[in-house]
């Protein structure tokens, strides 16, 4: 099994549950509060190593009790956290979610994760070995996404790349990407029109998730993986628990149509659980 290095966020998830979202400039009365762990990089990390991968978290954390939990937490789910770097007087990052009506709403304040320096991941990038995969999202700087992306390429290591949130990219960089994840509505807003019209150009690269739809991807004709039903909880991490099983799966090398398959049951198992790692399957739980 290959590494799986995971460059990205952390943070501390503030989630409120409740009948529906709230109008602008409404007050309405949640049902339950909790606190979890969260941060794209973070859940896609511990997705992968609950499923039995080598799995190595790069980013940053702030100086405060909410890095404690982060840290601990990645440790309890095996996940190296050795080019985790602590940010002297800078809060963790969080996000503050709300649950309503089997969907979420989510406002993400980076703070530490917004210090990810492209000498932190050079670092790690020149100790890596060549058949490492690593696993990138949007939650950090834009120029180290970039940076990522291009000094993968030049190594010839495997990247995924969950262009999620989105944030507006070079579409050149795209093509040194070995894959990239996006959804429905991030395909709109990277290309400007919908998948079905770009995603020949990018064959077994781009991998559109599709939600209860499954994922789709072109090999001479558009494929398309169903999902597997599942009694719906919280959607929060399905799409992080799939990024982390697609990178899984690769690393053991299965082929994209066995890999999709994988991720969509991990996908799957991930919703009947609150909160964006609490539905998060172990290897035994697919098996």
């Amino acid at each position: 099994m290959r590494d799986i290095y995971v460059i990205g966020s952390m943070s501390v998830d503030l989630v409120t549950q409740a009948k529906r979202l709230p109008k602008k400039g409404e007050t309405i009365l949640g049902e339950s509060f909790f606190m979890t762990n969260g941060g794209k990089g973070a859940n896609q990390a511990v997705s992968a190593a609950r499923l039995g991968a080598n799995v190595h978290m790069v980013g940053c954390v702030g100086d405060d009790r909410f890095a404690e939990m982060i840290l601990s937490n990645l440790k309890n789910n095996n996940v190296n956290v050795d080019n985790v770097e602590p940010i002297t007087h800078c809060a963790s990052g969080t996000a503050h979610i709300t649950l309503a009506d089997h969907d979420n709403s989510i406002i993400v304040v980076p703070s530490a994760n917004g210090k990810v320096t492209v000498e932190l991941v050079d670092k790690v990038i020149s100790e890596m070995a060549t058949d490492s995969i690593i696993l990138l999202q949007n939650e950090i700087p834009k120029d180290v996404i970039e940076h990522i992306i291009e000094a993968a390429y030049e190594k010839g290591i495997t990247t995924i790349y969950n262009p999620a949130p989105f944030i507006a990219m070079d579409k050149g960089l795209l093509s040194k990407v070995s894959y990239f994840t996006p959804n429905e509505t991030e395909v709109k807003d990277m290309f400007g029109e919908g998948f079905e019209n770009v995603i020949a150009e990018y064959p077994n690269q781009m991998i559109v998730t599709l939600g209860d739809k499954g994922a789709t991807y072109f090999d001479d004709k558009l494929i398309n993986i169903p999902s597997i039903k599942a009694e719906v909880v919280d959607t929060t991490g399905a799409g992080d628990t799939f990024n982390g099983a697609l990178a899984v799966a690769l690393s053991e090398d299965m082929n994209l149509g066995e890999a999709l398959q994988f991720a969509n049951r991990a996908a799957s198992i991930s919703v009947g659980g609150l909160g964006a790692q609490g539905g998060m399957p172990y290897r035994k739980d697919m098996e």
